[in-house]
């Protein structure tokens, strides 16, 4: 009998580490922000060069193709949903829930104050499912709709609508990062959330304060003149009919995710209904409806006669299973760059060099914080960018004698937050997929996403609201 020989993992040189990341920096900066060239491209470049330095290392192609195959596998539940929230999306449209949404959002909703509530509605929505991508993908739609009709900046709006549904992502029992957060640090799932609310906190009253402020202070000149919101109101009116019937898809969606039932089933099954709306109240044909379902929906599918304005296709005219495909490919690519360096032992490298700098809460934070924005852009997954610093730094939350909570809330603060802030990652490409703003063009509004982990540094330094290991303050100290 021979024996099984086990293969020892080479490990990488801090130069080898570092070598992918500047080839992801010169491929997307170089290639997307300068020449302009599609993002899937640029990140296929960089996994070339994360291929040739695991070459060099001494990964062949096998651990290689294992690790991007670890990551699709990881991240395949997420992908599965955004497949079907874009069915979703267009079904909606087709039933006429969506444009009746929108019809009454741009009646009801003051535009000044359209970024506090589409901030506040996705809130809601998200904590009650747990799923910042469900949220988004519906009453973040709705919010987007009103201020294209409105005339409100789109990225401020799409910022809001962002910040809000990661706001429930982040602090739902339901969601799964919530849940995941407190087994990394090894805390109490409800310790974690309560915990969360000192600097979740903090950051959504300075997000209110920014949307309330910019909202207010808006040009009147910005804003759509009242005869063309009235021609989209009329137009809306004369395409649909609607009757508060078409509230049931949303429902069902947010009953299913209350009672913890499966999340796609959930979305197909108000997909269906939607669809078998759409030709009961709307009058279109089932082969319309698969149609929509399948590539997306298209206002010529009304039959309406009159002159549709540009607004009305920017509004109505996507979703479908297809329109999702541009964004998963982007994911696929992005994972070929984090599967090749991840597997290659790189990220390891950089994570231990990292901590040997910490000599203080403040800098242990700092770094926590710093390896988890260092994970969410190499891998664009939240769940990695949770797991893998969590299980790194909770030996060192424990050497400075503080309550893991701490590190479970940070990992939230800089892993949930920032993953929809990355460009590549499978947040931050639906996102920006579903509200039809680039990442890029929205993270400045993104209020929410980005001051969170900048008060969980304040904390860290000043001590305030840093729990000791027996349940004391620091600050008491």
């Amino acid at each position: 009998m021979s024996e099984k020989t086990t293969k020892v993992q080479p490990k990488p040189t801090l130069i080898q580490a570092m070598i992918p990341l500047l080839g992801l920096l010169v491929c997307l900066g170089g290639g997307y922000a300068v020449l302009k060239l599609p993002t899937q491209v640029c990140l296929l470049g960089a996994a070339a060069v994360a291929g040739f330095v695991g070459l060099w290392i001494g990964i062949d192609w096998e651990d290689m193709l294992e690790g991007m195959v670890e990551k699709v596998s990881a991240s395949f539940g997420s992908i599965l949903v955004m497949i079907c929230v874009g069915a979703m999306i267009a079904s909606w449209i087709f039933s006429g829930t969506i444009p009746m949404m929108i019809y009454y959002g741009i009646k009801l909703i003051d535009p000044r104050f359209l970024f506090v509530t589409g901030f506040l509605v996705c809130a809601i929505i998200s904590t009650f499912t747990g799923t910042s991508f469900g949220s988004a993908g519906t009453a973040g739609v709705a919010v987007m709709g009103v201020a294209i009709a409105t005339g409100a900046p789109l990225p401020i709006a799409a910022g809001a609508v962002i910040s809000g549904a990661v706001f429930g992502d982040k602090l739902s029992p339901f969601s799964d990062t919530t849940m995941l957060a407190p087994v990394a640090a090894g805390c109490d799932l409800y310790d974690h959330i309560k915990h969360m609310f000192y600097t979740t906190g903090s950051a959504t009253v300075l997000s209110l304060v920014v949307y309330a402020v910019v909202g207010l202070t808006l040009p009147k000149e910005s804003m759509a003149s009242p005869e063309l919101v009235q021609q989209m109101l009329g137009t809306l009116e004369t395409m649909f009919h609607f009757n508060p019937i078409l509230l049931l898809p949303p429902v069902i969606v947010l009953a299913g995710a209350f009672l913890r039932k499966p999340t796609v089933p959930c979305m197909l099954l108000a997909s269906i209904i939607a669809i078998v709306m759409g030709m009961v109240f709307q009058g279109f044909s089932f082969a319309t409806g698969m149609t929509a379902f399948y590539s997306g929906f298209n206002v010529s599918m009304t039959g309406f006669q009159g002159e549709v304005i540009p607004q009305i296709n920017t509004l109505l005219n996507r979703g479908g299973l297809m329109g999702m495909m541009s964004t998963i490919l982007l994911i696929f690519c992005a994972f070929a760059f984090g599967g090749i360096y991840s597997k290659s032992g790189c990220i390891s490298v950089i994570l231990e060099k990292l901590m040997k700098g910490i000599q203080s809460v403040g800098s242990l934070i700092s770094s926590t914080v710093a390896a988890t924005i260092f994970m969410s852009l190499v891998t664009g997954s939240s769940y990695l960018a949770i797991l893998v610093p969590g299980e790194m730094f909770a030996p060192a939350f424990d050497k400075f004698n503080l309550h893991r909570k701490n590190l479970s809330r940070t990992l939230e603060d800089a892993g949930t937050c920032v993953v929809p802030l990355v460009p590549w990652s499978v947040a931050g490409t639906y996102m920006a997929n579903t509200l039809g703003v680039s990442t890029l063009a929205y993270l400045p509004w993104a209020v929410l996403c980005y001051s969170s982990f900048i008060f969980a540094i304040i904390f860290a330094f000043t001590g305030l609201t840093i729990a000791k290991a027996d349940g004391t303050s620091l600050r008491s100290k």
